[in-house]
């Protein structure tokens, strides 16, 4: 039944001019479908219950979607059911496409519902659909029993009557709270009123931060190659080999390329970091207590 271009009424009086089927026919044309692909039978079994998927879709016009695409994954939903149903089964078509109407509604809902994706588990997705009812239920029978329920009762109730952890409950609550919002929309109807998204906070480092980080690391850049050149040729390839590399060599391999012992080497570095030492511990802290 192509659903392009009827309106919602349009779409309605169709379907109840449809014809109803008995269960020899339905069977009949789940047989031919099924075995010989026949779809002719497929288009009259489909628009025979297509009053069915209209009903069901009717019933979520209360999540915001247009109903004209409600009817439109609901007849998807009921063309699966058509293509999955097995007639040996013995059950009825309706009972069968049921399921698959429901399913497809409430994916539909579900995608549109936020830009956040909502219900990405079976207990969210009850949540999603039963939550309200759920709650406007216990809240009768509270007020009936003269009680009176608080936020964590009630959240602990519906988590026990729909079977899902609480931490689910209180999730679905603050998405079932609003809709989406944008970061650009203003935060008052003046026409140079500020953007919700200034009002973000930059997690990126601040222009101050960076200006002093970039200060120290010159000076003691500065300091380094001052303490450095206090030293000979083989003290700096030392001290540049063991501590300025972003892999620092061993004193093994140093003393190979050098043709020394692995102690001389250490003695050599020792020996270097002493004379940088008195070069360094007037000048800066930071660097003094790095090569201790």
């Amino acid at each position: 039944m192509a659903l392009d271009g009827y309106s919602d009424q349009s779409l309605s009086r169709r379907a109840m001019r449809a014809e109803l089927l008995d269960a020899e026919t339905e069977l009949r044309l789940a047989y031919a479908w099924r075995d010989e692909r026949d779809e002719a039978a497929l288009h009259r079994l489909v628009t025979a219950y297509m009053r069915l998927a209209i009903s069901m879709a009717s019933k979520f016009k209360r999540y915001g979607a247009p109903m004209n695409d409600l009817i439109q994954e609901a007849g998807l939903g009921l063309m699966k059911a058509a293509d999955k149903f097995d007639p040996d089964r013995g059950v009825r078509f309706s009972t069968y496409a049921v399921w698959w109407i429901k399913a497809s509604i409430q994916d539909y809902v579900m995608r549109n519902w936020s830009m956040v994706r909502t219900g990405s588990t079976s207990s969210q997705k009850s949540l999603f659909f039963n939550m309200r009812r759920v709650q406007a239920r216990l809240e009768r029978e509270a007020a009936s029993a003269g009680e009176r329920l608080d936020k964590h009762q009630m959240r602990q109730m519906i988590a026990t009557e729909v079977g899902v952890p609480l931490h689910d409950v209180e999730m679905m609550e603050g998405r079932l709270a609003g809709s989406d919002y944008s970061l650009n929309a203003t935060q008052s109807t003046e026409d140079e009123g500020r953007e919700w998204i200034d009002a973000l906070e930059d997690d990126g480092p601040q222009s101050s931060d960076i200006v002093e980080d970039n200060h120290d690391n010159d000076t003691l850049r500065e300091w380094l190659l001052s303490a450095l050149s206090c030293l000979n040729e083989r003290e700096r390839f030392i001290v540049r080999e063991r501590k300025l590399r972003d892999e620092s060599r061993t004193l093994e391999s140093l003393g190979n390329e050098l043709g020394l012992s692995k102690e001389r080497v250490r003695q050599l570095e020792a020996a270097a970091f002493g004379k940088m030492r008195k070069s360094l511990e007037t000048q800066s802290k930071e660097v003094f207590e790095f090569f201790n």
